[in-house]
């Protein structure tokens, strides 16, 4: 595949100063997810530092919202694994389009430095920049999201520990009202989305209710609606090159 056609730069303090700022946004973002966090992970019984020590181990809030909580139900290591994987693979196919448009000259070192901060939000910033990304560009964009992530959850494990109980535990439905935000506009917007959505819900519900299929853990039932909801919905709405299609007015 040909590189895209970008222009070369080096790297240099400006490239960090203007990568800090193009952070901002995202790191504003993931001090309250992190805050959640930290809540539900201590909320579950187990310490502030263990959130603390997942979130500077990690940078996967679905993931690790995901792994958390099959841990607290008590999930084998075989599910929880697969559970994380299946979810965090997305970020193997973001470091490798990023490829394409990094400097050459960062070295094998750098960019291991680099890809621990890739996520979603910074992907999707570093991708429209329409030049060659220097070390020290990635490394101000990750570096306030990755702090900001660490410490919302350190913040939040310490705010639960100082609340009841009972609101400790009633504020984990900030997690749901995150996802809820985050799958809503762009369900609106394109039909494939809202398809996706559905097809997964379904899944995930039959394979909850029906007795046919109590055998099937929490972790599997994640696994499984991923993958067929997925599969799926590839099947019904390819990716093409036009644009996608969105729900009329």
């Amino acid at each position: 595949m040909a590189r895209p056609k970008v222009d070369k730069i080096a790297g240099t303090e400006c490239d960090f100063v203007y990568g800090l700022k193009r952070g901002i946004p995202i790191t504003l973002g993931y001090v309250p997810v992190g805050f959640t966090f930290g809540l539900m992970v201590v909320a579950g019984g187990l310490s502030p530092w263990v959130a603390v020590f997942t979130s500077m181990t990690n940078l996967s809030s679905a993931g690790q919202f995901a792994g958390i909580r099959l841990l607290l139900a008590g999930a084998s290591y075989l599910e929880i694994m697969l559970t994380t994987l299946v979810i965090n693979f997305r970020y193997v196919l973001m470091s490798l389009s990023l490829t394409q448009k990094v400097d050459p000259e960062i070295s094998l070192g750098q960019r291991l430095i680099c890809s621990f901060g890739i996520t979603d939000e910074t992907f999707a910033v570093a991708g429209v920049e329409n030049r060659r990304l220097s070390f020290s560009y990635l490394l101000g964009l990750i570096i306030g999201p990755i702090i900001a992530w660490s410490g919302g959850t350190a913040l939040g494990g310490l705010v639960s520990t100082a609340l009841p109980p009972q609101l400790s535990s009633a504020m984990g439905i900030g997690l749901y009202a995150m996802f809820i935000a985050l799958i809503t506009p762009p369900a609106v917007k394109a039909r494939p989305v809202l398809g996706v959505i559905l097809i997964s819900v379904s899944i995930s519900v039959v394979l909850r209710y029906l007795p046919l299929f109590s055998f099937v853990s929490a972790g599997f039932r994640i696994i499984i609606a991923t993958i067929v909801g997925a599969g799926i919905s590839s099947w019904l709405w390819p990716s093409s090159d036009s644009e996608p299609q969105t729900v009329k007015e």
